[in-house]
């Protein structure tokens, strides 16, 4: 005899009993509720309090000074000043807004029905007595300490965006940081990888090698600076002398190559990627980020993509040992071409 299993339908379940209300402790204690409201305007005045710390800090800590922290190691306490009262002139806007809703706005569930689109003149009229009776439950007319305090608040909070905006104005020199780096005449060309120094005869027709400045190791470890390396870094590749179409300078009894090996920057000239991705054939160099070409038999002139400026060359010739050295620095300024739109 099989059991027989009735299931009732859903149409005759009992609904669900709604749940409580609870009011908060605000909605009942008056004094829970001024504290409320000391405590939310205390956090808006510490807001504006740190946002023009944040500009105390900028103008009166010297930018260049270091110091030596536990974990952190050296840094500046310029960029820990700015960034602390950065972030607290924003989270305490926010954490205020916050305490302020969860303790002082109405807490009912409101429900809204779905309706089309396009809203007929009486839910914009509905909408606007919605809006005007939430502005006065909210309180913001009626709790004028709160209010003094958020303006104020949101008012001092965009002085550190216009400070740090102004602090990138116009350069007169855009490029001169661009325009020098740490190679000097006689300097070794050394492998970015070993650190060996590299002789010219030992190249291959067709290969390419990352290099960076002799010396430029000791120099990170005795200062922790990578700016040098991010200017320095070189490619350098041997082409056959016969396919060698031009060059950025020298003269025909000393060109800025060595028996066919030329050096270049590593740092793309559209907006600075790092290339070393080498066609032998067609002796291009293609950048990864935006695909821009440059043709290093040809004075690394831009074939394709969105640069506009061709990669500097860096003149080399070799010393008594056969190694491979600078002849000096580099021409023209190294990097992305921003410094050219400012100008």
């Amino acid at each position: 005899m099989s059991d027989v299993v009735h299931h009732e339908s859903s149409e005759n379940r009992p609904a669900p009993a709604p749940i409580p209300h609870e009011l908060r402790r605000t909605d009942i204690d008056a004094r829970a509720a001024r504290r409320a409201e000391r405590q939310v305007a205390t956090m808006f005045a510490l807001s504006a309090l740190f946002a023009v710390l944040f500009v105390v800090s900028f103008v009166g800590i010297d930018p260049e000074f270091e110091m030596g922290l536990p974990v952190i190691g050296t840094t500046r306490p310029l960029n820990i000043a700015m960034g602390v009262c950065m972030g607290l002139s924003i989270l305490l806007i926010g954490t205020g807004a916050i305490h302020w809703a969860r303790k002082l706005m109405p807490d009912v569930e409101v429900v809204e029905e779905r309706h089309d689109f396009a809203s007929s003149d009486e839910d914009k009229a509905r909408l606007a007595e919605t809006f005007g009776a939430g502005v006065e439950d909210s309180g913001f007319v009626k709790r004028p300490i709160i209010r003094r305090t958020l303006l104020g608040a949101m008012a001092l909070f965009p002085i550190p965006l216009v400070v740090m905006l102004r602090d990138l104005g116009h350069d007169p020199d855009p490029a001169g940081s661009l325009k020098r780096t740490m190679w000097r005449s006689g300097m070794r060309l050394v492998t970015d990888s070993t650190h060996e120094p590299i002789k010219a005869d030992a190249i291959p027709v067709g290969n390419l090698i990352n290099a960076i400045p002799d010396g430029l190791v000791e120099l990170e470890e005795e200062e922790g600076n990578l700016n040098e390396r991010a200017k320095a870094v070189i490619i350098v590749v041997r082409i056959d002398p016969a396919d060698i179409v031009s060059q950025q300078g020298g003269t025909a009894e000393e060109p800025w190559d060595y028996n066919g090996v030329l050096a270049y920057s590593k740092v793309c000239t559209h907006v600075g990627c790092p290339i070393s991705l080498y066609e032998q054939r067609t002796h291009h160099l293609l950048c990864p980020c935006h695909q821009s070409t440059f043709d290093l038999a040809d004075s690394g002139r831009v074939v394709f993509g969105p640069a506009v400026r061709r990669m500097p060359q860096l003149a080399i010739s070799v010393d008594s040992e056969g190694y491979l050295i600078a002849r000096g620095d580099f021409a023209e300024p190294i990097g992305p071409s921003f410094w050219e739109i400012a100008q």
